[in-house]
Parts: C-alpha cells; sequence; structure tokens
C-alpha cells in the first residue's frame, strides 16, 4: 500500500517540498530532464528530489554528478564492477569511484544527459541505485565475508538482500517508503566480531541465541548528527532470521507515520524513541509487524576485536581462501576497477566484496592459485600488508567533490598517514578517521583518533581546521568517542597527532 502522510501544522523546508512532489516520481521524468539539461529544471527536482535516484548535483563540480549505488551487504560479481568501471572511464580524468562506509560504491564525474543510458546499463547488469539519497533506507550493511567465514553464524546476504528488495521493490523503487522524516541505516551483523559497527545504526541486528536457537537481538536509535551523536539502544527484542524484512518494514512505517515532520534536526529516529519512551515505541512496533515479538536474550554474541579482512585469510570452504585489498582512502579509478575484476574472475569466483573500511575482498581463491595472485602489479598500489595508520585509514570525499565539506579530506588524510608512519613506529593499530563536516560520513566518533573539520581564525585569516574526537571503540563493548580538541589548523596537524601517537599509543621516533 504507498503510504500517505497528512501535512503536519508546521513543515521543514524539506517536508514541503517532499509533500508537494514525491521524490520517486522523478524516476519518470529522467529522460525529459536529460533533454532539457540540467540548468533547466525545477531547483527542488535538481538539488534533491534527484537523490531519490542516487543523482547527486554537486555545486564545487557543476556539471559533473555524482551517482550512489546499492549493493546490498557490499556484494557485487565482476561483470557489475566492469559496468561500473566502463561508466567512470567514459569520463576520463574527472570519473572516479568511491568506495564508503556503507560497503558502496559512489561514481564520479557522471555527465547529466548520459543518465537514461546509465540506467538501462544498470538495469541489465541487476545493480540499482534507486532510493539511495535524502530521506530514504541507505545502503544495508552486511558482514564482508558473509558466506565464507568458518567463525561466522549465518550468511548476512540473503538478509541484506531480501531487506533492500522489500524496501526497494526488487530495485523498482517503493513509493511505500520513499517519505520518511530524515535518512535510515540498517545493518546485519553475521558473526563474533561487529563488522557493520552495529551501534551507529537506526535498526542493526546482532547475533544471539534464545533458548538454544539462533537469532538476532534488535538495536534502535543510533545515529551522528551536525546536533547529537547516539549509540544504538536495545530494543528488547530477539527475532528470527526469517523475520528481519517484516520487522524493518514495520519500523519503518512506525517512523514514518509518527517521526517529527517539523524540525530536521531533531527528526532520526531517536528522536521519536525519546519522546514516546521505548515501551511504547516497542509496542506500536509490535502492533504494526502483527507479531508478538520476544524478548531479547540475555547476551548478544559479539565477542571478537573487530577485524579488517586485509590481507590473506581461509575460507571455511576446504582449499579457498579470501584476499583483503587495501584501498587508499577507498578511492578508485576505471582501470583498477577493471583490474579488480580481472582478479575476481582469474583467481576467485567472480565475486568482489566491499568493507565498511572501504577496501575490498576477492573470494574464493584456490590454494594453487595464491603466489600467483600474490605478485599481480595491482597489489603494490592495493596492499595485502599496507602499512600502519595507512592500514587503518578512513575518509569522507571531502571538499574536492562534496559541498558541506569544511576541509579537504582524503589526500591530507593519505599524506599525513604516510608522513606519520615514516617517521613513527607504532606497537599497535591506530584507528584514524576523517570527515569534512559535522553529517560524520567519515565516523570520526568510532576511531581511536577522529578527525571532523571545521574553519578557524589564523593570522587574521579564515583556515582549514578539524576538531579531534578520540575515544571510539567498536567490535565488543563499542562506544563513541568524545570530542578532545577544538579548531586545530590543518597545517598544524602534524605535530599535534604525532604527540598524540606518541603520549596515547605508545608510537615511538625512529632512528634517523
Amino acid at each position: 500500500m504507498i503510504q500517505s502522510v497528512s501535512p503536519p501544522v508546521k513543515l521543514n523546508k524539506f517536508e514541503k517540498y517532499k509533500f508537494e512532489k514525491d521524490g520517486l516520481a522523478v524516476k519518470n521524468e529522467l529522460e525529459q530532464f536529460a533533454k532539457i539539461g540540467w540548468q533547466a529544471l525545477d531547483e527542488n527536482d535538481l538539488i534533491h528530489r534527484l537523490k531519490w535516484l542516487g543523482i547527486f548535483f554537486r555545486p564545487v563540480t557543476p556539471g559533473k554528478f555524482m551517482l550512489r549505488m546499492r549493493i546490498a551487504n557490499g556484494i557485487l560479481s565482476a561483470e557489475q564492477m566492469r559496468v561500473l568501471a566502463s561508466i567512470v572511464q567514459r569520463y576520463g580524468d574527472e570519473g572516479s569511484a568511491d568506495i564508503t562506509t556503507r560497503q558502496n560504491l559512489q561514481l564520479r564525474g557522471i555527465r547529466f544527459e548520459d543518465f537514461p543510458e546509465i540506467f538501462k546499463q544498470l538495469h541489465q547488469a541487476g545493480l540499482t541505485s534507486i532510493q539511495s539519497g535524502m530521506d530514504n533506507v541507505r545502503n544495508i550493511t552486511g558482514s564482508p565475508v558473509a558466506g565464507i567465514d568458518a567463525g561466522e553464524f549465518i550468511d548476512t546476504l540473503p538478509l541484506c538482500q531480501a531487506i533492500q528488495d522489500a524496501i526497494t521493490n526488487q530495485g523498482e523503487g517503493n513509493p511505500e517508503f520513499t517519505n520518511l522524516p530524515r535518512k535510515f541505516n540498517i545493518a546485519v551483523a553475521g558473526g563474533r566480531d561487529n563488522s557493520v559497527h552495529a551501534e551507529i545504526n537506526d535498526l542493526a541486528y546482532v547475533p544471539a541465541f534464545k533458548n538454544g536457537e539462533f537469532g538476532f537481538n534488535v538495536l534502535v536509535g543510533g545515529f551522528f548528527s551536525a546536533k547529537r551523536c547516539d549509540a544504538a539502544i536495545p530494543l528488547n527484542a530477539w527475532v528470527k532470521p526469517q523475520q528481519l524484512s517484516d520487522l524493518s518494514c514495520a519500523i519503518l512505517r512506525v517512523f514514518r507515520d509518527n517521526g517529527s515532520r517539523a524540525n530536521r534536526q531533531k527528526s532520526r529516529l531517536m528522536w521519536l524513541i525519546d519522546e514516546w519512551g521505548l515501551e511504547k515505541f516497542r509496542a506500536a512496533v509490535e502492533a504494526e509487524v502483527g507479531f508478538p515479538l520476544a524478548e531479547a536474550a540475555p547476551k548478544d554474541e559479539i565477542a571478537w576485536e573487530k577485524r579488517d579482512c586485509v590481507g590473506i585469510h581461509p575460507q571455511k570452504q576446504q582449499g579457498l581462501h579470501y584476499a583483503g585489498l587495501h584501498v587508499p582512502v577507498g578511492r578508485l579509478r576505471a582501470d583498477r576497477m577493471f583490474e579488480v575484476a580481472r582478479l575476481a574472475q582469474v583467481y576467485g569466483n567472480g565475486e568482489i566484496r566491499l568493507t565498511v573500511e572501504q577496501n575490498l575482498i576477492i573470494s574464493h581463491i584456490e590454494t594453487a592459485k595464491l603466489d600467483a595472485f600474490q605478485q599481480e602489479p595491482l597489489l603494490r598500489e592495493f596492499s595485502l600488508t599496507p602499512a600502519p595508520l595507512v592500514r587503518e585509514l578512513v575518509s569522507c570525499t571531502g571538499a574536492q567533490f562534496c559541498n558541506f565539506a569544511l576541509v579537504e579530506t582524503k589526500q591530507r588524510a593519505l599524506a599525513l598517514a604516510q608522513e606519520l608512519t615514516e617517521e613513527l613506529a607504532l606497537s599497535q593499530k591506530v584507528r584514524i578517521h576523517w570527515t569534512g563536516c559535522p553529517n560524520s560520513c567519515g565516523q570520526p566518533q568510532v576511531a581511536d583518533i577522529g578527525l571532523m573539520g571545521t574553519k578557524t581564525r589564523k593570522d587574521g585569516k579564515t583556515v582549514e581546521a578539524v576538531d579531534i574526537y578520540m575515544g571510539g571503540k567498536v567490535g565488543k563493548d563499542a562506544k563513541l568517542g568524545d570530542r578532545v580538541m577544538k579548531a586545530i589548523p590543518c597545517d598544524e596537524l602534524k605535530s599535534v597527532l604525532r604527540d598524540l601517537l606518541i603520549e596515547q599509543f605508545g608510537a615511538t621516533e625512529k632512528p634517523c
């Protein structure tokens, strides 16, 4: 049934244009839009509604658009990667792709008039970008080693795919879920190491046994925003694997019909839970889903420190291995995408997996092929054994492509990590996350050291700077970090990070 939301007494400006015209409506107008050109579009269609198709106008690169894909659980085929690579290749030096912190790909540099043909190619390849931006459910994340990890409880790919299919109508677009009060993140953990960062999702499922039966405890309300950051809290509910899709849709309907549409800074799911209280929210979800929710299992099965999956690892299938390739700050060019597809097909079964650390995995490599695989030239750039600090580095898009970013992130992050690695010896991993603005796409609150872009005054001029967060923890007993320093100018950052690494993480200076 198509949802209907009555206009509240007070609408924020986003809700006003959404009430006038559903974002999904532009799907049937895309070919006409492409003919008349992006400059002729209604401003709300151009800047906002096109995001329902995954198309993002970027004022910092006018005429060169970004396309955000949907890749459930971050798993795609070599042939699908080739299709995406060919799209990027068309735009030469201006075309690129980024692996995101939601196991997804964003394609950059695309000309607007090419979108109708691109969408035909995506449909033929079984790919979609539908409902991937604005007030929609974002990419469904799951274990990057789903189905191949000997320590997993369940393969999360079918679960993530089922949730995505229900929300998007098998990638064709689903009006029932295109008018949420705000964006919404869902994650499914299948093993012991919390590979999906469950605590930062609006809805997360974590493994738990109840009376000897496997299922999931349910967490709700985790989110980052410019005004507030909160870790997800237990719903006091336990569900069976086959119930995940129905429960996800029920929670979305409760949020859709009751979440605030007045103040956009108070529209994420946690604000509704705060307003109602957890018991009322749980009762509303139970009434909507149509079956009683069992109380949560006494404990979940998250017990390991989080793995990044980089390097060569044995699969649960005898004689097969997966290889985690480190992709510096997640940036891919077309030739690298084609090469990744080739390696996946020559050495594996053609499967490519993306991780929330912005890396990729090639699976199903036979033992006899490992030596030859490790000699491939691409692995000199996408290393199996990356240097410390570089290995753990995560970065958002930054000011190069994103108009929200207050600082340039990716290249600065990589350069600083490389310089500090050359100068310091580290005895432990240190995860450094960069985000260009308070929207926190780079997730600095879950890092050992998180850097959030801002501006400050120095010598009478406005300069790029960062706020520094520390204390974030992933894996077992995950928690969010706190801001410990404000407005450090970027040209002073190296010495500040150097001191933090020495004083807080036991780094030592390398001999000259």
